[in-house]
């Protein structure tokens, strides 16, 4: 008797979505089921849906990173290799560093070398809470739209903070409501309810990514709230820049 792709339960059903999906204790195996289902469309939903602004926001954080040349660039939750590649690039115009992308999801993981190697980054498997690196090794850990995916966030922020040179910058990029009503209203509206659907028929996705994926944007904590948890482990001068209307923002601390 075989298993087909319409009996296996998808890692978000309407019962997991209908509670807290950060409390689900079984959070981190729903994430990881639910990425390798749709990295082969990963790029293309992400180009579409943030109408191609996800690239722009990379940019920033690259620039917010505030590089000099000859850093080591930890990208944790690096997915399909985007912010790594765009790490890469800078550090190569400056002459030096190199980058380590991080994601414990290997089916991402495969298309970031397969369409974004460099010879500047090296990606591997690894847990954001339970990083396999030396203490003060880095001095940029980045993580784009990926710290609301981690089971612990306290814990992640933890390990960013130890390995993480003294003087050495995080950076997080993350969604979060724009402050402004209308807008608010209209990212509510295309994000919970037009999103899902066109990315689900792009991906053929039976895994519940995409409704998840707005459940925990619209349930995990705002801008000031996560300025909070990285003030609690640890890190200073912590500074907040909303980009494209407050849809996605910035959060850059020292170490």
């Amino acid at each position: 008797m075989t298993t087909d792709a319409f009996s296996v339960p998808p890692a978000w059903g309407k019962s997991d979505l209908a509670g807290d999906v950060h409390a689900a204790a079984d959070k981190a195996v729903r994430v990881r089921e639910m990425f390798a289902a749709i990295a082969p469309a990963y790029d293309l939903n992400n180009r579409l849906h943030s109408i191609w602004r996800d690239q722009a926001w990379r940019r920033f954080a690259v620039c917010a990173a505030a590089l000099s040349g000859g850093e080591t660039v930890v990208d944790v939750a690096c997915g399909t290799g985007d912010l790594s590649l765009a790490f890469a690039r800078a550090l190569e115009r400056m002459g030096a560093g190199k980058v380590l992308g991080i994601d414990f999801t290997r089916e991402m993981l495969e298309v970031a070398r397969a369409r974004k190697a460099h010879p500047r980054v090296q990606y591997i498997q690894g847990d954001a809470q339970d990083l396999d690196l030396p203490d003060v090794s880095a001095d940029v850990v980045s993580i784009a739209f990926g710290i609301r995916n981690v089971q612990d966030v306290a814990r992640a922020l933890g390990e960013f903070r130890r390995i993480l040179r003294p003087g050495g910058r995080l950076v997080i990029l993350e969604f979060a409501d724009p402050p402004n009503a209308l807008m608010r209203w209209f990212n509510g509206v295309y994000c919970r309810r037009i999103m899902p659907v066109t990315a689900t028929l792009i991906s053929g996705d039976r895994s519940g990514a995409y409704k998840y994926l707005p459940k925990s944007v619209a349930s995990f904590a705002s801008p000031a709230e996560l300025r909070a948890l990285v003030a609690a482990a640890g890190f200073s001068s912590i500074t907040t820049t909303p980009l494209t209307f407050g849809i996605c923002c910035c959060t850059v601390a020292v170490r």
